[in-house]
């Protein structure tokens, strides 16, 4: 197969996934789907290998990558099933990342899956956000092992009621379905186009090329061993400083991630199950990689990851993990890349901000209940290549900010103030990002959770860069710590200082 027929084989089952993801955007109900744009999807093979996905979220695509297999074994499965799925000890995320699995026949035998997953803001804890600072998965939400939410064309509206906890989050499951049932249609389209043996064998033909690309690119570093170390703020039941480590061992056959060194898992929820580690490590290489290496489980074959058993990066159930997902997954791509810039300083970017800055909120009184959840922007990393962005997601999230507009129409919320945070970017031949200034004023009583990182510890420069800014989060002009519970009254004010990126090279005198 040409490089041209296989370059348009993979056109084809990505845009199968930028339709579901359009459908997603377009059906669903909630300001973290259809505004901040927090899902992903994805088509995988019969065997639960990845085949495509779309330029979505990183931390949601990569951990469905490497634990999908291990999901799809369960069960016995027919034409119009559908899974549901968000235990994150079983290839989930976090409770609020909820994943919706279904199989594609065609003449009757099962030629693959599709899937999507999907922030929901209320998954089942007592703390409206469901991000709470918890120290135990059942303090989360509710676990869903992977179970049937329709077979062979049934929904269960029993279990459906028992999930959405209201009209809005109704919505959000049904536009999963319907984003699913979207991939199903468009997928069968190309098989019935292209055959299914030749659909087969393309597939197997792009996962050798990706293979064939990744080894090529990766075989650039220079072999031996590079290692890095980070650290982590506290793990919101304790300051205490948490270390990831990260131990590179490059040879011509391949990558090993060894994060041996690595704290034990901890009280707080910082922890990661495996495959959010995965998805963190995956990321960082794929961003060596052209821009044309398909997105299948044939790029990530020549990269092995080594995370001891019962540690913060491999942490065992019933382990908390609500910020794991979220603040743990950014740290392990700085300890990569930081153990990449060992190898050659121009093969990494300085830390970015090093956070997802999150901030969950809202109200469970009977009369007015509502829930709300964000994450925030701050500071890229400087590189070889030019300055860091300001004012931008980085590394394993790729959602949108949620405009003001909508924020304040849906919520009983105000943002005072949504600016760049000058100077906060370290300096450098080339400058940090600069991090983001966001103020909420509420209207009403409310309960809010922070869970952010940086704010002890600076994202860090290279080649005589200098470090950026940390974060600071602040109520009523009184600092806070990095990961907080509080309840505030009406006319509070929160603010978030977002850390900026580090700097890189030795500044022109």
């Amino acid at each position: 197969m040409s490089s041209i027929d296989l370059a348009i084989f993979s056109s084809r089952i990505s845009a199968v996934c930028d339709e579901m993801g359009a459908v997603l955007k377009r059906a669903a109900f909630s300001p973290n789907i259809k505004d901040r744009l927090d899902y992903s999807c994805a088509i995988f093979d019969s065997k639960g290998n990845l085949c495509a996905q779309a330029a979505h979220i990183p931390v949601h695509l990569g951990s469905m990558a490497y634990a999908m297999s291990g999901i799809i074994e369960r069960f016995d499965w027919h034409d119009g099933d559908m899974v549901i799925v968000n235990d994150p000890f079983l290839g989930g995320t976090h409770l609020p990342d909820v994943t919706l699995i279904a199989p594609v026949f065609y003449d009757g035998a099962l030629i693959g899956f599709v899937a999507n997953r999907a922030h929901h803001v209320n998954i089942g804890s007592d703390s409206p956000g469901s991000m709470p600072i918890s120290s135990s998965l059942e303090e989360e939400g509710i676990v869903i092992s992977p179970t049937k939410i329709i077979d062979q064309s049934v929904l269960d509206e029993s279990l459906l009621e028992k999930l959405a906890h209201s009209f809005e989050a109704k919505g959000d499951y049904l536009a999963q379905v319907g984003a699913n049932k979207s991939g199903v249609t468009r997928l069968t389209e190309l098989v019935t186009r292209t055959g299914v043996e030749s659909y087969l064998a393309q597939l197997n033909d792009l996962n050798a090329y990706g293979r064939r690309l990744a080894q090529a690119e990766l075989s650039r570093i220079t072999p031996g061993e590079y290692e890095f170390s980070d650290v982590m703020d506290g793990d919101g039941i304790t300051s205490d400083p948490i270390t990831i480590r990260c131990k590179l061992r490059v040879s011509k056959h391949g990558i090993v991630a060894d994060f041996t060194g690595t704290s034990a898992q901890v009280a707080g929820n910082v922890n990661c199950p495996l495959s959010v580690t995965a998805a963190g490590v995956f990321y960082a290489f794929r961003c060596l990689l052209p821009d044309y290496t398909p997105a299948c489980a044939g790029a990530f074959s020549v990269i092995d990851i080594i995370a001891p058993d019962g540690c913060l990066l491999n942490a065992n159930y019933p382990a908390a993990v609500a910020a794991g997902n979220v603040e743990t997954s950014t740290r392990v791509v700085d300890a990569v890349l930081g153990a990449l810039s060992q190898a050659d300083v121009t093969l990494a970017a300085s830390a970015s901000h090093g956070s997802m800055n999150n901030i969950a909120m809202g109200s469970h009184d009977s009369q007015h209940p509502w829930d709300y959840y964000e994450t925030i922007g701050g500071g890229m990393g400087a590189s070889v290549n030019g300055s860091g962005l300001s004012c931008v997601q980085t590394h394993m999230t790729n959602t949108l900010n949620t405009p003001i507009e909508s924020l304040e129409s849906h919520f009983p919320i105000q943002i005072t103030e949504y600016s760049i945070r000058k100077h906060s970017g370290g300096e450098g031949l080339f400058y940090g990002g600069d991090g983001i200034v966001r103020e909420f004023e509420f209207l009403s009583d409310t309960q809010v959770t922070l869970l952010t990182e940086r704010r002890q510890h600076q994202p860090w420069g290279l080649n005589g860069g200098s470090a950026g800014k940390v974060g600071c989060n602040w109520l009523n002009g009184e600092l806070l710590a990095p990961k907080v519970s509080l309840q505030v009254k009406a006319g509070d004010r929160v603010r978030i200082e977002t850390p900026g990126g580090g700097g890189w090279g030795e500044p022109n005198s």
